[in-house]
């Protein structure tokens, strides 16, 4: 019952204003979802970038992603993309992980580790600012977008800083679809090889399956395996960063008590676990006990792909080409030298599985 004061005004005005963008990325989901179907290589996660990209910077669409749609698609590119993190813990299975041995886990657990901090490296060689070179490191080392997601939620990082680190992810990503392949035969793997490096080269689910299904059904079983290998490492890291944020924050709290004489309030700290995290290894733990049913984890599938298909097409739609040509050249750059030090890295690392 709707009381006389106007109990739902607030939510009235508040689906108003947000369901425009909402409708519109749920429309670019079913659009990418279909360009997927028709063409397989297309991972439907990188077309529903592509589209957000398209719809801000094409003069038809442009001022709807500037004015009616802007609130809605700024609310699926931070909310939605901690709802389908949540649904990709049903993707991995513990003992799946567990029957590649101990010796490949602890290969892929190294690539990822020396891959997080060579890219941290390199985002200071290359003097990026802000969080940029933290978050195109956990983009690139763990699961592409869902990752720089999560860690920019404990960083407490601005919506609008998360926009390049996706975009560049989405660009090495694609780039590896139409050129792992072709290196395949040169560098003389066999499918099983080819896909251990692409589960442990390459950012996102989606373009790992794309490039990895070039090469056959062997290739595609073991670069999902290797991937979700490197999905699970999501949680500790980002675990650990929200540790030293709060610490970096509770010292400049004890600095700024001791330099002032006026009482200082605790501010809110970031979460060292978020929520959504937990909620990602809830959903581990459950699909790890056998218990759901195959439909179950379709259904999680089909609304992991929902959410954050909205996720991308609205950080995509804050992706300016112009702007992005003017100020994201270094960062293009290190990403790239991050790119190829990655598929180094899990070059190496595939060898030695195989010895």
């Amino acid at each position: 019952m709707v009381r006389p004061d106007g109990g739902m005004a607030p939510f009235a005005a508040t689906a108003r204003s947000l369901g425009p963008g909402l409708a519109a990325a749920v429309a670019a989901v079913a659009v990418s979802l279909l360009v997927h179907s028709l063409v397989p290589l297309l991972p439907a996660m990188t077309v529903a970038v592509v589209l957000g990209i398209a719809a801000v910077n094409l003069p038809g669409t442009q001022a709807l992603c500037e004015g009616p749609w802007r609130k809605g698609l700024n609310f699926a590119g931070k909310h939605l993309m901690r709802v389908g993190i949540v649904f990709l813990g049903l993707k991995l299975s513990l003992g799946d992980i567990m029957d590649l041995g101990w010796v490949s886990v602890a290969l892929i657990i190294g690539v990822v580790l020396l891959s997080f901090s060579g890219t941290l490296a390199l985002g200071r060689l290359f003097r990026l600012g802000g969080d940029t070179p933290l978050l195109i490191a956990t983009g690139f080392s763990i699961c592409g977008a869902s990752a720089i997601g999560a860690m920019a939620a404990v960083k407490g990082t601005k919506h609008e800083d998360t926009v390049l680190p996706v975009a560049l992810v989405t660009l090495c990503g694609t780039l590896a679809i139409g050129i792992l392949p072709l290196l395949m035969n040169p560098l003389g793997l066999s499918p099983l090889q080819f896909g251990q490096w692409v589960g442990a080269g390459v950012h996102d689910v989606g373009q790992v399956v794309a490039t990895a299904q070039t090469a056959g059904a062997v290739a595609l079983s073991a670069a999902v395996v290797v991937k979700l290998t490197r999905v699970v490492l999501l949680a500790p890291i980002v675990g650990v960063a929200g540790a030293l944020e709060r610490r970096s924050h509770a010292r400049a709290l004890e600095l700024r008590r001791a330099t002032t004489l006026e009482a200082v309030e605790a501010p809110k700290f970031p979460p060292v676990v978020p929520l959504f995290v937990l909620g990602f290894l809830a959903m581990v733990a459950l699909r790890t006990t056998g218990w759901l049913p195959e439909s179950a984890i379709e259904a999680g599938a089909l609304a992991q792909d929902i959410a954050l298909g909205a996720a991308l097409f609205g950080l995509g739609s804050s992706v300016r080409i112009r702007e992005l040509l003017n100020t994201g050249l270094r960062a293009t750059v290190m990403a790239l030298c991050s790119w190829a030090l990655i598929a180094a890295l899990a070059f190496g690392a595939v060898h030695l599985m195989s010895t």
